[in-house]
């Protein structure tokens, strides 16, 4: 339970006074020639990064097409941006999470090496695999023993229409979905993750999924009792792309075929937002891979994550 604890989950209020401390850090951090806090005068230049890359840059993007600047914003979080002589050639959001963006393998652990002697905390690094790792290289020197540790995601998307016909029963949720959706959710993140989100904070869970539904980006399949079948989420969306995450069948349903129409339905409800549907996948999960695949997706780059 203590270590369950002790991970900062991005939807508590502990999350906001991690962020401040990590603010304070940065500044505090031994200077690293080539880093450095981005502002708002470097927007441009963040977004010549982030669109060599519209996919797997869409938390970035996403983050960008909301908040307007690449400087730092009331959510505490700050984006670091490397520099090379040329100017501005790769980014990394540091607040709760570690997500970083056009980065080498390299630069990733000299960046990492940058958020260790600032003494970040974090409860998760997630991206581009090469970068990724290159950051965990050097970062785990001062960081605390992982969850777990996931190398090899790839990164699939569809562009064109699904090639199987889209389930007519999945929808964007509805408030009054919230009581039997909730319990679904929670059942995937502890499949997914291994610990339960309620875990120290359940009001701020419920919140999360609540906001979800209100913004549109809950998605969701029920039965002719009102039980939850299948969900889905649009994680991150910006005006390029789409990226799908918490998508869950429950296991009852399971082996029915029911996944890929499902899943067919959820990329068409996507482009209400964005023309692209993307998610990423544990290689591992060769089920889901063979859903996936079946429905359109193709494997266009390579995605790790670091849990904590």
């Amino acid at each position: 339970m203590a270590k369950m604890l002790s991970r900062v989950a991005p939807w508590l209020p502990s999350a906001s006074r991690q962020r401040d401390r990590t603010a304070g850090a940065a500044q505090e951090a031994p200077a690293e020639a080539g880093i450095r806090v981005l502002a708002d005068e470097d927007t441009s230049a963040l977004w010549d990064v982030v669109n060599r890359d519209p996919v797997g840059n869409v938390f970035l993007a996403a983050h960008l097409e909301a908040a307007k600047t690449a400087g730092p914003t009331g959510s505490g979080a700050e984006i670091l941006g490397y520099f090379t002589p040329e100017g501005l050639t790769g980014a990394c959001w540091a607040g709760v999470n570690v997500v970083p963006t056009g980065l080498s393998a390299e630069e990733g652990a000299r960046l990492g090496s940058f958020l260790a002697a600032a003494n970040r905390r974090t409860s998760s690094i997630f991206g581009p695999a090469e970068a990724v790792m290159g950051i965990w290289s050097s970062y785990q020197q001062t960081a605390s023993r992982p969850f777990d540790v996931r190398p090899r995601q790839p990164l699939m998307e569809l562009r064109g229409e699904p090639a199987v016909p889209a389930s007519p029963d999945v929808r964007f949720s509805e408030p009054e979905d919230l009581d039997v959706l909730l319990p679904a959710c929670v059942a995937m993140f502890e499949e997914e993750v291994g610990y339960s989100p309620m875990s120290g904070g359940g009001q701020h869970y419920r919140q999360r999924v609540r906001s979800l539904i209100g913004k549109g980006h809950s998605l969701i399949q029920r039965d002719s009792n009102g039980e939850v079948v299948f969900k889905a989420e649009l994680g991150n969306v910006s005006s390029a792309a789409v990226q799908l995450q918490g998508v869950w069948m429950n296991p009852k349903y399971r082996g029915r075929g029911l996944a890929a129409p499902a899943l067919a339905a959820v990329v068409e409800l996507s482009r209400r937002f964005a023309p692209v549907a993307s998610l990423y996948v544990n290689d591992y999960n060769h089920r889901a891979i063979l859903a996936y695949e079946r429905v359109g997706f193709t494997q266009v780059g390579t995605f790790a994550t670091v849990l904590f």
